[in-house]
């Protein structure tokens, strides 16, 4: 089929929608020119971001997770040279986490002391629901949470703080993500005390994955509309099929309109898990906004509506007490702060990953990544990140709200957990610490039921579909890159018909060394 004169619209900039446009160059032989990605920021990237500078402070909203298994990704990124163009992302990648392998020397921190390989601490009784859990078709499981599933004194054993914030569950979200990450992930379970396993990129993931691609897409000719925002998109449905024939949007505060051709194709990110972000300073708190502040989940809302069989956003969108978050990212412009975790953890920047403080009353986290996290950043300044997931609990050093803090007194409470005193001052005056409230970070967590995400290309569609953390796709788990990269591409090769799959989601499930090995871990015995 000629597919020269198709015209692919692509809504969303994040990395979803430039897979897409990947895929339909790569594998659909869809000419670049030929394809337009709609953004409503100035800044593609979606949650893979990553900007700022020494002098006014780096920000990182988040930084995700990324491990060997995750094929889809690293298929894509075999084919996307890095930006000096001396080999491929994925060779990249894979190369240099032969050189910084994580291994956790203080995954937790209680009153100032490292805990290296903390057990688990698990009863036999909750070793036996997590393996019920994991056996239990989906269906069973309904819309109940974790912690319906899980008796109080799971949520205090070490299993659940190192669990629930490397992947930021909460008690309260749904039992059945809970259970695809026990599935998904049963192949890092052995290891989990010390994150063996987690992978990551040279600099953040925008300057290391999301710039290259989108190099290598404007180097083909994508046009990228920044400060669009998509307000609406016109169907029209007969005999069963439901046809795209225009995109509504809005730029610079005026309206226009895009006519799409029944042989076009439009791929609509839906939702979004950092819209409505907002960032606070070192004295001022972030505010927190809700979903009539982006374009993301409103047009959801309002192409779903009489759908049913484009999901059901207000599952997603309409709890923020129970999906919000604040992550910070502090610049540092002095060395003290890094030699004192140094000194504290075993750890040198880059090789341990996530560090808790289980007391912590925020349940707050810090990494300090290999430096420097973003390219040009000076050898005389360092980044880290962190976040907290009770953001209304008052802190334990400073006695209010996360969500009432600005940064300088976010730090005061993780330097109070570090148990850094006598340097504490020094730090505070030489640090920008930029907080960032995300009141749907964990959206897709919440408690669900099948109908609440649709297909990724929904019944009767004919030149459209869904991409993103909000569609569904069995198996595999959201909050990933790998899931958003997997829909995208899954959405590509199902429009086109090109009578191909993604790459099957790994299952370590079927693996009995895997399942071995985890079974001793859950036991806290070495194997």
């Amino acid at each position: 089929m000629d597919r020269s004169t198709s015209k692919i619209y692509l809504v969303g900039g994040g990395i979803a929608s430039l897979s897409a446009a990947a895929f339909m160059i790569r594998d659909g032989d869809i000419p670049g020119h030929n394809i337009t990605i709609f953004e409503e920021l100035g800044q593609i990237g979606g949650s893979l971001d990553g900007a700022g500078s020494p002098e006014a402070g780096y920000v990182l909203r988040g930084g995700r997770m990324i491990e060997s298994k995750y094929r889809c990704t690293f298929e894509l990124f075999s084919s996307i040279p890095t930006l000096d163009e001396s080999r491929t992302v994925t060779q990249e990648i894979f190369a240099w986490n032969e050189t910084m392998k994580t291994s956790s020397q203080s995954r937790l921190v209680r009153g100032g002391q490292r805990e290296t390989a903390p057990e688990f601490g698990l009863s036999e009784k909750h070793i036996l629901t997590i393996e019920r859990l994991a056996l239990e078709p989906e269906g069973m499981l309904g819309r109940s949470s974790i912690e319906d599933q899980f008796d109080t004194a799971f949520f205090s054993t070490n299993f659940w703080f190192m669990w629930c914030t490397t992947f930021a569950f909460q008690p309260w979200h749904s039992a059945v993500e809970f259970k695809r990450y026990l599935v998904r992930f049963a192949h890092m379970v052995d290891g989990f005390d010390r994150l063996q396993g987690i992978m990551r990129t040279v600099y953040n993931q925008y300057d290391s994955m999301v710039r290259p691609l989108q190099k290598w897409l404007e180097q083909r000719g994508v046009r990228l509309e920044l400060n669009t925002r998509v307000t609406d998109l016109g169907f029209s449905e007969a005999g069963g099929e439901t046809i795209v024939t225009r995109i509504a949007f809005e730029r610079d505060g005026k309206g226009g309109e895009v006519s799409v051709a029944a042989t076009d194709y439009v791929l609509v990110t839906l939702g979004s898990m950092t819209e409505a972000s907002s960032l606070g300073t070192m004295d001022a708190p972030p505010a927190l906004l809700g979903k009539r502040d982006g374009g993301a989940w409103t047009l959801w809302e309002k192409i779903a509506a009489g759908r049913p069989q484009f999901g059901q956003p207000a599952n997603f969108a309409d709890h923020i007490d129970q999906s919000k978050w604040i992550s910070f990212t502090t610049t540092l412009h002095d060395p003290t702060l890094l030699r004192l975790v140094r000194e504290l953890t075993g750890n040198v920047p880059g090789e341990g990953g996530l560090i808790t403080f289980p007391e912590s009353n925020w349940l707050a986290s810090i990494v300090i990544p290999h430096q420097p996290h973003f390219i040009g950043q000076p050898e005389d300044v360092s980044v880290l990140w962190g976040y907290g997931l009770f953001v209304d609990r008052p802190g334990n050093f400073v006695k209010k709200p996360m969500s009432a803090c600005g940064g300088r007194e976010i730090m005061t409470e993780v330097l109070g957990h570090l148990r850094i005193e006598a340097e504490a001052a020094g730090v505070l005056q030489s640090c920008i610490c930029i907080p960032c409230m995300m009141p749907f970070i964990t959206s897709q967590f919440l408690r669900r039921e099948k109908g609440d995400r649709p297909q990724i290309v929904p019944r009767g569609s004919r030149n459209f579909g869904f991409m993103g953390q909000f569609c569904e796709l069995p198996e595999d788990v959201v909050f990933t890159v790998e899931y958003s990269i997997r829909s995208a591409q899954a959405a590509v090769y199902s429009l086109l018909g090109l009578g191909r799959e993604p790459p099957a989601v790994y299952h370590g499930k079927f693996d009995p060394r895997v399942l071995y090995k985890a079974f001793l871990a859950l036991h806290d015995v070495q194997s």
